[in-house]
């Protein structure tokens, strides 16, 4: 991963133009929180933690109450090597590292710290009780309530629990890390996220767990009763959930084939469902555009965001301060991104790690390796230019290669295929067609990709190509693209050009490609255009 995407990254959230150039390129991880996005702790390549902002309620964990604008080290972090972060809103920052051991500090008037008492915590200290023979993967806060998931699945909560949010039972706080069992015990917990003061669990099967406060239907039970204990989301049976994230009051599901759920509070939109109706139970969202692969959402706001197969991102809910109820196309690569520019306040939905983008997915992985000398088995001649390809993806892609590929024995398989019939922008065209599903071509060279389209057979190609060319006539390029659409029998296009051509008459009878013509075609043109009384004037 280069420094210069880094800095991309992180750049995007305001509290990291306090830092020097050097400083932000220094950073591998980062969370920012407080209740202004004015807190934020990093960490760096060679794993040391610094921390600047507010400080508010001592969440900086520097053990005074100072403000700083320029970053302190927290030595008892460095070296640890922090895996997940979490922070509510009083606020408190709980934190789990590699070895499995929770770090808390910050606000504790409700126990949330784990540590038993009530007393602040002005410097990051392990929360031990119950958890030190625990290697714990995952945490978790709610406004003022914090969890804990552990390697073998066990799920553990503590602090403010007025509406049942720690699944005791009772609905008295919670001192030191208690085990969440009742419905859950004997299942193995997978995935963890907490509202404001609601909890969610999702275990080995797929199954989905609530508790806590549900007065905007955010357990997904159907009702809006607080619940002491974790209750199955029943109207998700059937469904195998991978992913939840939870907003301030909605909640976001994930399941295993890429489809999304949302439920809760829908003031802001946050629900995607078109309307702002609150929802008791899981509704389908997103159901026209391809596979989900990612959800994003966080306690602190109102924001939602999601990511689908190609890479594309999308946002919904309250986006700086607008309410947008259906998901919305963004620019982004990123869900992070939507919570730098969008959410308020812009806080990050999760422990931002500046690596996890060098991931691809299969659609990225093809596009990168289109014409790439490396990898490829195959090479077309084109113009005397090279383009390089791999049988495979042809084979898959097309008709024409897959015949083509059947009716070469293997040994005379031809390392480099020689293509006369075609220039070389339509073929490179056609062939990055196969790897991008997307055209990218001028109105004149499309007619050429279109005429092979045709030959090959490619009908959305057709379709493609069809589109380029009515989007990029203009007066200049008509004629040349209606001789083009009547050599090529592309009778819908023609159609189109003709009547371009009409009715920019004037302009176009002056441009040389007019003149141009050749005979037969001008003057069937003539004819035509005069029927429709096109030269009466």
């Amino acid at each position: 991963m280069t420094h210069s995407s880094i800095m991309v990254d992180v750049g995007k959230w305001p509290i990291f133009t306090l830092l020097s150039p050097q400083e932000v390129a220094s950073i591998r991880k980062a969370c920012v929180f407080g209740t202004s996005a004015n807190e934020a702790i990093y960490i760096t390549h060679n794993d040391e933690v610094f921390v600047f902002g507010l400080n508010c309620s001592n969440c900086l964990g520097t053990g005074d109450n100072q403000s700083t604008i320029v970053p302190k080290k927290l030595e008892a972090l460095c070296g640890k090597k922090i895996s997940s972060l979490s922070y509510g809103s009083g606020p408190h920052v709980v934190l789990c590292t590699e070895d499995g051991e929770v770090y808390a500090w910050g606000h504790n008037g409700y126990s949330q710290l784990g540590n038993g008492t009530t007393n602040q915590g002005i410097t990051p200290v392990q929360v031990c009780t119950n958890l030190l023979i625990k290697k714990v993967v995952e945490v978790a806060c709610g406004s003022h309530h914090s969890m804990a998931l552990s390697f073998d699945g066990d799920l553990y909560a503590w602090g403010y629990n007025n509406c049942g949010q720690v699944g005791s039972g009772s609905t008295a706080n919670q001192p030191t890390p208690r085990r969440v069992s009742n419905c859950l015990q004997g299942k193995m917990v997978v995935g963890i996220a907490c509202g404001q003061t609601s909890s969610m669990a999702v275990v080995s099967n797929g199954e989905v767990y609530g508790w806590g406060y549900n007065g905007n239907g955010q357990l997904g039970l159907g009702n809006n009763g607080n619940q002491l204990t974790p209750c199955r989301v029943a109207a998700l049976h059937g469904v195998c959930i991978l992913q939840i994230a939870c907003g301030y009051a909605h909640t976001l599901a994930l399941t295993d084939e890429g489809l999304l759920y949302a439920w809760g509070a829908n003031t802001y939109g946050q629900l995607g469902t078109g309307n702002k109706s609150n929802q008791l139970s899981p509704v389908q969202i997103m159901m026209e555009k391809e596979r989900v692969v990612e959800i994003a959402a966080c306690h602190s706001a109102h924001t939602s965001a999601a990511k689908t197969q190609s890479g594309q991102v999308y946002m919904w809910g309250q986006c700086r301060g607008q309410s947008v109820i259906l998901p919305h196309l963004t620019h982004f690569a990123c869900t992070d991104d939507v919570f730098a520019c969008f959410a308020t306040p812009a806080v990050m939905w999760r422990l931002l790690s500046v690596e996890h983008e060098d991931f691809l997915t299969v659609a990225e992985s093809l596009k990168k390796e289109f014409d790439s000398p490396e990898t490829s088995d195959l090479k077309f001649r084109v113009d005397g230019k090279y383009i390089y390809v791999h049988k495979a993806v042809l084979k898959i892609r097309c008709e024409h290669f897959r015949t083509m590929f059947q009716s070469y024995w293997n040994e005379d398989m031809k390392e480099v295929i020689e293509i006369d019939q075609f220039s070389y922008p339509v073929y490179r065209a056609f062939l990055e067609y196969l790897y991008t599903d997307s055209v990218d071509l001028p109105p004149e060279d499309a007619i050429g990709l279109l005429d092979l389209a045709t030959s090959y057979c490619e009908n959305r190609l057709k379709k493609l190509c069809q589109h380029i060319i009515k989007r990029g006539i203009t007066v200049e390029n008509a004629f040349s693209l209606l001789s083009a659409a009547v050599r090529y029998d592309a009778e819908d296009l023609e159609e189109f050009c003709f009547k371009f051509c009409v009715n920019h008459l004037t302009e176009v009878t002056q441009t040389t490609a007019f003149w141009q013509m050749d005979g037969p075609l001008l003057k069937e043109f003539i004819a035509r255009a005069s029927k429709c009384g096109a030269f009466k004037n």
